[in-house]
């Protein structure tokens, strides 16, 4: 089943379950897909957005509730971050897996080979092509470090 078609029957679950919380949650995924499908009509796009794009945009949410619940817990706003948490499990339920450490590696060290990268000037492009094959099952930014070590190394 695709993505889309996942979130809407997540959602009409949710209402038959009287799921507040799971239900806003999904809401606000749906009301980000929106957002971006008339976005993307403005230009030369007809508004359908890819898969690539749907976990692109889930990517993004969990991101944003990471640091909001990492700003909330700092501020002992514990009650706020748990909110968060609950908001990036039920997030998460619709992203790829995400890799293991040693996927991660793997892949890092594949896009080097396939890409002939020889140095720090490359990561750009390793990085573009990691995006590419592994969007929403990495952390990107702790994978810059990991393709800048093995540039630089």
């Amino acid at each position: 089943m695709e993505l889309r078609a996942r979130l809407q029957a997540a959602t009409k679950d949710a209402m038959k379950a009287k799921d507040s919380a799971r239900l806003s949650t999904l809401r606000l995924i749906g009301a980000a897909v929106k957002d971006r499908e008339i976005a993307s009509r403005g230009g030369d796009g007809d508004g359908e957005l890819t898969e690539a794009d749907l976990i692109l945009i889930l990517s993004r949410m969990v991101k944003q509730r990471q640091e909001s619940a990492k700003a909330y817990e700092e501020g002992g706003r514990l009650e706020l971050a748990a909110k968060e948490e609950e908001e990036i499990l039920v997030i998460q339920e619709f992203l790829p897996r995400q890799m293991s450490e040693a996927e991660t590696r793997a892949a890092v060290d594949s896009a080097i080979s396939d890409l002939e990268a020889t140095g720090i000037r490359d990561m750009g492009r390793v990085m573009a092509a990691l995006k590419d094959r592994h969007a929403g099952q990495m952390d990107f930014g702790a994978v810059g470090g990991l393709v800048k070590g093995r540039l630089l190394g």
